[in-house]
């Protein structure tokens, strides 16, 4: 079959049905598929629910023909061949990074890459940060190659000051069954000097952040424990371990694992397989390390950005400070939110070393972890009787900054100002707007 042949196929999962009118197909009995029958049998072409998806795959920088038929499969429950995944981007104009890096403007992609540097005023992001940055925000993926060119043209001297200073550690292999098998939780503080902590919980086996939030005390043990729960909410289940640091503010999220394991997994012996194990915090490895990266790429831009408002809050006045108790909590808990999905979707270096998946996203290894010898581990709960629990700690109040009245008098300025965005850029101009109608 020559090229131009393919123009000639019948609509895809659709078999050629021979003259009109006729009920009955015409069948080949000498071709490979004597029956006639698509084994596919996809969803049609016009789906927007699968258009949605495709353009996911593609925003999160996952191209691979092969990779987003089996995640379709995996997380969606839809059949299509690689092939019919290769006619559906193409309908959809998603083009890999070669095509998308000849076609676009130069101007265009210089300012792609420009506006994903002016975050980053520290320099701390490489080539492969930036790029899958721009590919979140835009969904244009340009080469690993454009994009470090750009960079030593624009920033030459932030490939100097990407040097590691963080004490070494020596490591050990991190050993986990699959997804779910142990979660590892900590506190970052590096933000509490502006008021701001952090707490997050982050999958052992695939390095899947599995939640980041931004809360006003992450010394709280009754806030804490309300997080852990609200993720085994989320998920529906618990895993089989639990690994925090030797904290007072994890006893709490020691107390339900012990009880919720015993009470819904009884099978598993507390005693031969503790539901909560305790370590120094350089030690708890899964979570430390993505901390280092955070702060790295994320959290020391945002101390820059919190220094350009002096001068324009005052931290003494109560009725300033309310408000920045609204605007910047719900500005860092955007900004998490977003790095956290970069983060899930960032391909990490392969390491055949490595016990752990490696050469691939945390999504793409979660999703897709029988392809990496990984047992999905994940104990089911009953949802009520964690969401039950969530209220009788304090529920939502515990990790709120301003009271649910003032978060909507707050809201409703905010919409009226017709902002379109809050970002690190605007978020001092947006506080001056809304201080004088508060």
């Amino acid at each position: 079959m020559q090229r131009d042949d393919f123009d000639q196929l019948p609509d895809e999962g659709v078999p050629d049905s021979g003259e009109e009118g006729d009920t009955s197909a015409v069948v080949d009995t000498s071709a490979h598929n004597p029956t006639g029958k698509n084994q596919y049998n996809c969803l049609p072409k016009d789906n927007e629910h699968v258009k949605e998806i495709l353009r996911e795959y593609h925003r999160r920088a996952i191209t691979n023909r092969n990779t987003i038929s089996k995640l379709l499969a995996a997380e969606h429950g839809i059949t299509m061949s690689p092939a019919t995944v290769a006619r559906r981007n193409k309908l959809l104009d998603l083009k890999g990074s070669s095509a998308t890096t000849r076609s676009l403007p130069t101007t265009v992609k210089r300012q792609l890459v420009l506006d994903q540097l002016e975050k980053d005023p520290l320099n701390r992001q490489g080539p492969r940060t930036v790029r899958e940055g721009i590919a979140t925000a835009t969904g244009q993926i340009l080469t690993r190659q454009y994009v470090t060119d750009e960079m030593r043209l624009h920033e030459p001297d932030g490939f100097g000051q990407r040097e590691p200073t963080s004490k070494k550690i020596y490591r050990t292999q991190l050993v986990s069954l699959g997804p779910h098998h142990e979660w590892s939780g900590d506190g970052h503080d590096k933000l509490s000097v502006i008021g701001f902590p952090i707490w997050a919980i982050r999958d052992v086996w695939s390095g899947k952040w599995l939640g980041i939030w931004v809360v006003p005390n992450n010394r709280r043990k009754d806030a804490v424990a309300y997080l852990y729960l609200k993720l085994v909410h989320k998920y529906g289940g618990m895993p089989i371990q639990t690994t925090t640091d030797c904290g007072s503010e994890t006893t709490e999220v020691y107390g339900f694992a012990n009880a919720l394991r015993e009470y819904f997994s009884p099978h598993l012996d507390i005693n031969e397989l503790p539901a909560h194990r305790f370590m120094k915090s350089v030690k708890n490895i899964t979570i430390e390390r993505g901390w280092l990266q955070l702060r790295l790429k994320w959290g020391d831009n945002v101390k820059v950005f919190w220094e350009a408002g002096r001068g324009t809050y005052n931290e003494m006045d109560a009725h300033q400070y309310e408000l920045v108790q609204w605007i910047w909590p719900k500005l860092i808990q955007q900004e998490l939110d977003t790095l956290m999905d970069r983060f899930n979707n960032h391909t990490v270096r392969f390491d055949k070393n490595k016990k752990l998946p490696s050469g691939v996203s945390p999504n793409t290894a979660y999703a897709l972890h029988t392809e990496y010898n990984g047992q999905y581990c994940l104990q089911s709960v009953d949802r009520q009787i964690v969401a039950q629990l969530m209220e009788e700690i304090g529920g939502e109040d515990l990790i709120r900054f301003v009271s649910v009245e003032y978060a909507a008098h707050a809201q409703a300025i905010y919409n009226s100002l017709g902002f379109t965005s809050l970002t690190l850029h605007n978020v001092w101009a947006v506080f001056s707007s809304m201080l004088p109608l508060m």
